[in-house]
């Protein structure tokens, strides 16, 4: 179990001791919902981990999609870390502003695109800066391009129609994200035109409950708890979902310190399901 830590998460005192090493690349992978007003590059070029890229989640994204930040073709992803100078062979360590959030996402995203050698800085900005950690701001040196080779990991990856498929099948359980509200449907979701509820026959596992009030994430044996109270097995296939595929990682990241690296993302998550009327939906809490 301490191995599948060590290789999904870095703590920030290890990152401060290896922030210079060759093959090393830190992303900022920083983003907020519309409904904050934030601007996550904004914030980046104000104040990021030294040497640090900005990696844009809504940028780095299928265009053709009328969806948010859905994950784009294999030969778009390589092409933008070819000019982000992120190559073969590197260590990445992805982060965010708010401990961890959407860092999860990237890290999704590096091993769906064949990128296993990739971590996330437990507790992001968020706690390097709380340590006094240093800090830089403005844009990054130009790194050189390197060659980026993408290759679809298709399991990490699900649409609409497995998870449909799911329902019947129960081949995997669905774990939804978002908040308990929102996955009972008492309240409206933060993005216009979708209806209230979740997916028939998911379990709730909100992303916060996994985390610790720092933004860290919380220990294994808490995260095997968690898990657990929630109906969730973790020795079978799981499919995480949310409100549109970002918090989601931070389930699927759980699940891989856990010894089950397998989980997926549904990437259209409730930004897709919520939208279709001709997909089924339940409200209330899971049974």
């Amino acid at each position: 179990m301490a191995d599948d830590v060590q290789k999904w998460l870095v703590e920030t005192d290890w990152l401060a001791g290896h922030l210079h090493a060759p093959g090393l690349v830190v992303l900022d992978g920083s983003m907020h919902l519309p409904t904050t007003n934030r601007n996550a590059r904004a914030e980046y070029l104000v104040q990021h981990i030294p040497g640090a890229i900005f990696f844009d989640i809504d940028d780095i994204a299928d265009k053709s999609s009328p969806l948010p930040h859905m994950l784009p073709r294999p030969e778009l992803f390589a092409s933008r870390m070819k000019k982000m100078g992120v190559g073969d062979g590197m260590q990445i360590i992805a982060y965010d502003s708010e401990g961890l959030y959407s860092a999860a996402r990237v890290w999704w995203m590096f091993r769906a695109m064949g990128h296993a050698d990739v971590s996330v800085l437990n507790g992001g900005l968020r706690k390097w800066t709380a340590e006094g950690r240093p800090l830089e701001d403005g844009e990054p040196r130009r790194r050189s391009e390197r060659h980026f080779t993408a290759m679809l990991n298709a399991e990490l990856v699900r649409d609409a129609s497995d998870v449909k498929a799911l329902i019947t099948s129960k081949a995997a359980q669905i774990v939804d994200a978002r908040a308990a509200t929102r996955f009972e449907g008492v309240v409206p979701e933060p993005r216009a035109g979708l209806r209230s509820g979740h997916i028939p026959g998911s379990r709730n596992v909100p992303f916060a409950s996994l985390l610790n009030p720092d933004g860290t994430l919380k220990s294994a044996t808490e995260l095997r708890s968690i898990f657990a109270a929630a109906g969730v097995a973790v020795g079978r296939p799981v499919v995480a979902s949310c409100g549109s595929g970002v918090t989601a990682g931070i389930v699927a990241l759980a699940l891989a310190i856990l010894g089950r690296p397998d989980a997926a993302v549904y990437d259209g998550s409730w930004s897709e399901w919520g939208a279709d009327p001709g997909l089924p939906i339940e409200a209330g809490a899971a049974p």
